[in-house]
């Protein structure tokens, strides 16, 4: 089948059409287009993302991103097929919190054939409610309009799946499995039983990893988005051989669950920023004091989060670890995981870490899940959500 797939839930605008066959574990999956728009631009001088601004950019750009994608697939031919008045009627009833595009849409739908497209994929959430709600909306007009089925998709199965995705295949795994997800929004260790089958065993108490670095980055004064500008300055200090002389504390390293908390890891770094300034007399930090606190800031959550998963990889006697979500993109973090796991297990365990293309939000990943959504719901005889049932929901769980 082929999927259109359709993710806003922060503040990209992302599209894909992909074709998927097989079932589960034999999944052949060929990416036919894929685009994306970044907001980061936009946000920058808020110093992160402003939801209304977040969900006015989805209005505008998601039927022009529709157009670029079909067109990449090669499914996009001009014709005149004007909708009824029932149609443009329903539509409107359904985009009235979106009027910029509704007008887009029915413009573009009436002069476009019907795509050769079997299904719309489309992330419900968690995310940010309102540009959650504008993705969920614009799906369901085209599954109106196209008459073809709506698949959910929650944005972090997204993520579990977006390591499994090379050379036109959903790469098959062995169960147990233990996804690591680390995000803005999201620290999480979740069990695999089997395909579609997620329980969260661990889970941040407080921030969440990116939200931790970007919090850290504007405690350093760096610019946004911060995460990638704490790494730099990390990765200069390794470089440098710059060894930091503060010590950070290992927040829940030695607890006896598997759950997170990097709130007060924060609160360390702003008190130790606090002491240097003092000591010295001085408001600013050196480049030095940045590239050492960045470095031990970076050290200290990649060590919790490998002390973790090891253990949970022990505990479960998990077969295959996955490494999801938009931190999964720092090379530090992921090179911990990847090179500590692979030397220091008694026991074969496979290691998947997605491309760096597939780490941040993007829309590949989402029609990787709603395929799979879609085959489990086929193999259970479990009928797909009717469209009017759809709605958006910024805190959604996985499991």
């Amino acid at each position: 089948m082929k999927i259109l797939s359709i993710e806003t839930s922060c503040d990209e605008t992302a599209l894909s059409v992909v074709d998927a066959s097989g079932k589960l574990g034999d999944v052949s999956f060929k990416v036919l287009a894929n685009s994306l728009l970044s907001q980061v631009a936009l946000h920058k001088e808020y110093g992160g993302v402003y939801p209304s601004l977040a969900k006015r950019e989805h209005s505008k750009n998601l039927t022009p991103l529709l157009q670029k994608t079909l067109s990449e697939a090669r499914m996009f031919n001009r014709i005149n097929s004007p909708l009824t008045r029932d149609q443009i009627g329903e539509l409107k009833k359904l985009l009235n919190r979106e009027p910029e595009l509704f007008v887009l849409l029915i413009a573009f739908l009436g002069n476009v054939k019907k795509p050769n497209i079997d299904a719309v994929a489309v992330t419900v959430g968690p995310g940010l409610e309102p540009a959650l709600w504008v993705g969920v909306n614009f799906a369901k007009a085209l599954a109106i309009a196209w008459d073809i089925p709506l698949i959910p998709v929650n944005h972090m199965e997204g993520h579990v799946l977006s390591s499994l995705i090379k050379n036109d295949v959903i790469t098959s795994i062995k169960f147990p499995a233990l996804a690591l997800l680390i995000s803005g929004g999201h620290t999480q260790l979740v069990l695999m039983n089997g395909w579609s089958q997620y329980e969260i065993i661990g889970e941040t108490r407080d921030d969440a990893v990116g939200e931790a670095f970007d919090k850290v980055a504007r405690m350093l004064g760096l610019p946004y988005p911060g995460g990638p500008e704490v790494s730099k300055l990390a990765e200069i200090a390794r470089e440098e051989n710059i060894k930091s002389q503060y010590s950070l504390p290992r927040p829940m390293i030695n607890s006896s669950d598997f759950d997170f908390s990097f709130s007060g890891l924060k609160t360390a770094v702003l008190y130790k920023i606090k002491e240097i300034k003092k000591e010295r007399n001085d408001e600013k930090l050196s480049e030095i004091d940045k590239k050492q606190m960045a470095r031990e800031f970076e050290d200290t959550v990649a060590e919790v989060l490998l002390e973790k998963t090891k253990r949970a990889i022990k505990e479960f006697d998990i077969k295959t670890f996955l490494l999801g979500g938009g931190v999964s993109a720092n090379k530090h973090i992921s090179y911990t995981l990847e090179t500590h796991l692979s030397r220091n297990l008694l026991k074969d365990v496979d290691i998947f870490i997605p491309p760096i293309e597939l780490t941040g939000d993007n829309a590949i990943m989402i029609a990787a899940a709603g395929y799979s959504n879609f085959i489990s719901n086929l193999a259970s005889k479990k009928p797909l959500l009717k469209i009017e049932n759809f709605i958006a929901n910024g805190n959604l769980h996985l499991g």
